[in-house]
């Protein structure tokens, strides 16, 4: 996934969905990212210019909330290098982190290079000197990060209902199907249904039974992606999956993570932070008979028309009840509809634009 802030001069963003590229708005402010605890393997950020030591140190520590226990982040920029009060405040900071050095290396720009690794246990964070910063607090320890202020301590590691630390995820692609460390006991059975029920519906209606040129779809959306089954379905296809965990639903990002998938936090009655014309295909499951609840269908197909790109696929499953309700807003915005098995609707959004005296 990369991420980056809205940038009026090189939209670094909307260049790399240009390219097929997982890419998001998204900046290290003041509040969390909206991604679950311990989900990346690796962090990168190249001559980056981000004050990781700001605030107290607020944005590493949420650099450490999200890297999964053992990963690492790769960080290159000039102040790696340079002998400054920054420079000391930094190294203060990782080792208080009790992030591990591994590797310092110079490029021939004279670019400083470090990669550090976030530890695997406890037993560094006990034999600190002084508790700063402290642990935070168990009840903290939720994946809350949906309009959530950047938090001034160190998440705990992740454990299991038995109160053992999390291993690391099967090598890729057994990590795939494979049970997702984060998955609790009481959800086995659920997660495999998930897992079949999607295997099969892509190769029996998704792929070859609906009025999509997949050939033509490389950047996808899963507006309610529960377990990211439907990814995982789509995995020998040459696309990538956003998979998008709603706010209110049960929190299934980390085990969408695990699974070497990707995804964040959204709550649809809201904008996407993404630019327009990014997506090729949007796909839903009975997602509008939820959110219709709190906003008006008619928003929600505003911002799908938004974030599609101009010959871009809807696929939408849902009731049929609802499927009327949403194909006169799609025919509002001169899209073309079809409706498969009284449940899918496929819209393609056309090229069309309001003339001089439409509005």
């Amino acid at each position: 996934m990369s991420l980056a802030p809205k940038d009026e001069h090189e939209a670094q963003i909307q260049f790399a969905l240009e390219r097929g590229i997982p890419a998001i708005l998204s900046v290290i402010g003041t509040q969390k990212l909206t991604f679950p605890d311990d989900a990346y393997d690796l962090i990168h950020c190249a001559r980056c210019r981000v004050h990781w030591d700001a605030q107290g140190g607020k944005p590493l520590l949420e650099l450490n909330r999200i890297l999964r226990p053992g990963g690492f982040f790769i960080w290159s920029a000039t102040p790696v290098y340079r002998h400054d009060d920054r420079h000391r405040t930094m190294v203060n900071l990782t080792e208080s982190m009790c992030w591990k050095a591994v590797a310092r290396t110079v490029d021939s720009n004279r670019i400083g290079l470090v990669i550090y690794q976030k530890p695997v246990s406890y037993s560094c964070y006990k034999n600190r000197e002084e508790n700063t910063p402290p642990l935070c607090d168990r009840k903290n320890n939720l994946n809350s990060s949906w309009y959530v202020p950047l938090s001034n301590c160190i998440s705990r590691l992740p454990t299991d209902s038995k109160g053992n630390l999390h291993s690391w995820p099967a090598p890729w692609p057994q990590r795939l199907s494979s049970k997702p460390p984060s998955l609790p006991p009481d959800s086995e059975e659920a997660f495999n249904k998930d897992t079949t029920h999607w295997y099969a519906l892509v190769s029996d209606v998704y792929v070859g039974g609906l009025a999509i040129n997949w050939s033509s779809v490389r950047n996808v959306m899963d507006m309610n992606a529960s377990y990211g089954g439907f990814a995982a379905a789509l995995i020998d296809q040459p696309l990538w999956v956003m998979n998008v965990v709603l706010i209110d639903a049960p929190d299934t990002l980390s085990i969408i993570f695990d699974r070497g998938l990707i995804g964040m936090y959204h709550d649809w009655c809201e904008s996407f932070n993404t630019y327009p014309r990014t997506y090729d295909l949007l796909h839903s499951s009975f997602l509008l008979s939820d959110v219709t609840q709190r906003c008006d269908i008619a928003d929600v197909a505003v911002e799908m028309d938004r974030i599609l790109r101009p010959g871009g696929y809807v696929l939408v499953q849902d009731t049929l009840e609802m499927i009327n309700k949403l194909k006169p807003v799609l025919h509002s915005l001169q899209w073309s509809t079809n409706i498969y098995h009284d449940q899918f609707l496929v819209g393609k959004k056309g090229f069309w634009r309001p003339t001089g005296g439409e509005t």
